[in-house]
């Protein structure tokens, strides 16, 4: 007879059985969150994981990067197939989403950084451009 145990994210409130042979999952298949079980120094932490970015190391490993919201650590863990691809998704695609300067200033930006500072415009602007 199997031996099924439960697993409730304690951030989400998400439940599932786990039969006798899974292990016990490092962060939860549906917010992506974990609990951090100890900080740098091994001291106990048991604050909660956040996923803050996604990452592909170079054997194309797919990684949850996560910081404490306790202690602030920053730590990885792998994907599994169970993992919520929309949220895998809505995570990976934030900084494209909210990006950490003004978009507006990305000219600007770019002249501070050594760059030229102007935007490429296709040629049929450039025509248009000309002839106002």
């Amino acid at each position: 007879m199997k031996e099924e145990k439960e697993y409730r994210c304690p951030c989400c409130g998400w439940t599932s059985d786990l039969q006798d042979k899974e292990p016990w999952p490092d962060h939860c298949p549906n917010c992506l969150s974990g609990i951090h079980s100890a900080d740098e120094e091994g001291e106990p932490c048991g604050g909660i994981l956040e996923p803050v970015g996604i990452w592909v190391r170079e054997n194309d490993v797919w990684e949850i990067v996560e910081r404490c919201r306790f202690c602030g650590e920053m730590t990885t863990v792998e994907m599994s197939e169970k993992d919520n691809l929309i949220k895998v998704m809505s995570i990976a695609s934030r900084p494209l989403s909210s990006p950490p300067f003004p978009i507006e200033r990305l000219e600007e930006l770019t002249r501070i950084m050594g760059g030229r500072g102007e935007l490429r415009r296709r040629e049929g602007e450039k025509k248009n451009e000309q002839r106002k």
